[in-house]
């Protein structure tokens, strides 16, 4: 069935906001003529990506729930009403065929004013533990695509769909640029390649490992492409300003991380879903170190998805700054167990999965 109006709504980190896009451009080279109107949270990245992408967005007055005690969680109640109200306004002026939820502040209200209205409604749960918006909004919804089993603990078994999550396509397409990739980095083709990443805003965990193994790296003879982050950047380049750094490259961000995943023998990362997706898919030895700050220590269960079957090492955050780096050394120089974790992670991969999304969708309408 043609998909001629559709509502994504979603985001706050590029975990959901990457996905989103992701299903929107599927949505349209299916569909060219499509309106596609995508719902965010004012002053979340959604409400810059998303027209970066050439899509339309309008942003809700939504936000979480603050752990510590704070005076903006007694305005919370009122906040979401009013989201609410904005919400089905929004779904009712638009009238999609179709709403698909991402998860993140906005897609709470928004996938629960599709439903009121009957439109069919499906969520995307990138997580092997879904939030807490997708467990109650997974009542009402049509369908919810995943990307992990054993969800039936959370969601109706009927209305669930292993999908796997979206992925960008140029981000994991690294066939034949290993040349390219040495290249653009001004790295050595004949040196073993360790590849650092902890997201756009870094992770201070994997910044204070490589600092305190800094010296046992450039007696390796590894070169490190170490991705530190828009949070930290400027405080170590100061700091390592007069320091030798051997063959270790810091960079704030990576923008041809096709290229990157190309040059890497091993990749250390946290273990958000779209990473871990991401990694699946670039089929590469990986080190996971996932982080502790995030609501339901989502990550661990995504990191234990992998270590579970033998397709990733996994590295505590607690435990990193004195462990991380020896492990990823000794794993550069272990050809057995680097191909097992190869072969064992290109089985988990779901090239297919924003394609199957959209399927989805064109059924329900």
């Amino acid at each position: 069935m043609k998909i001629e109006r559709a509502i994504i709504t979603g985001g706050g980190s590029g975990g959901h906001v990457f996905p989103a896009i992701a299903i929107a451009d599927e949505i349209k080279r299916r569909n060219p003529d499509v309106d596609i109107l995508f719902v965010g949270a004012e002053g979340k990245m959604e409400m810059e990506k998303v027209p970066d992408a050439g899509y339309q967005i309008i942003g809700l007055q939504i936000v979480g729930f603050q752990r510590k005690f704070t005076f903006s969680n007694f305005l919370l109640p009122f906040k979401i009403i009013k989201s609410l109200l904005k919400a089905r306004k929004i779904v009712k002026d638009f009238n999609p065929q179709i709403a698909v939820g991402v998860g993140g502040y906005a897609s709470g209200p928004t996938l629960k004013a599709a439903t009121m209205l009957k439109i069919p409604a499906v969520v995307q749960e990138q997580n092997s533990f879904p939030g807490k918006t997708n467990k109650i909004l997974s009542k009402s919804v049509s369908k919810i695509c995943v990307a992990y089993t054993g969800l039936d603990r959370f969601f109706p078994k009927e209305k669930i769909v292993m999908t796997g999550n979206p992925t960008r396509k140029d981000m994991v397409d690294t066939t034949g640029k290993e040349s390219e990739g040495y290249r653009f980095y001004d790295f050595d083709a004949t040196k073993k390649t360790i590849l650092i990443v902890g997201g756009s805003l870094g992770a201070r965990t994997l910044n204070e490992s490589v600092i305190n193994k800094l010296e046992e790296l450039k007696a390796s003879g590894a070169q490190v492409l170490w991705q530190c982050g828009k949070l930290y950047h400027e405080k170590l380049r100061a700091e390592l300003e007069n320091t030798d750094l051997g063959c270790v490259k810091m960079v704030q961000f990576i923008h041809r991380m096709d290229l990157a995943y190309a040059i890497a023998d091993v990749v250390i990362s946290r273990a958000g879903a779209m990473s871990v997706s991401e990694l699946c898919l670039v089929k590469k030895p990986i080190i996971l170190v996932p982080s502790p700050n995030v609501a339901e220590d989502h990550q661990t269960k995504n990191a234990m998805a992998l270590v579970n079957n033998d397709a990733a090492v996994l590295v505590t955050d607690a435990t990193a700054k004195e462990n991380l780096i020896p492990r990823a050394l000794a794993l550069l120089t272990n050809q057995t167990e680097t191909q097992k974790l190869i072969t064992q992670i290109g089985s988990m991969g779901k090239p297919n999965a924003t394609a199957d999304i959209v399927d989805v969708l064109e059924k329900l309408i």
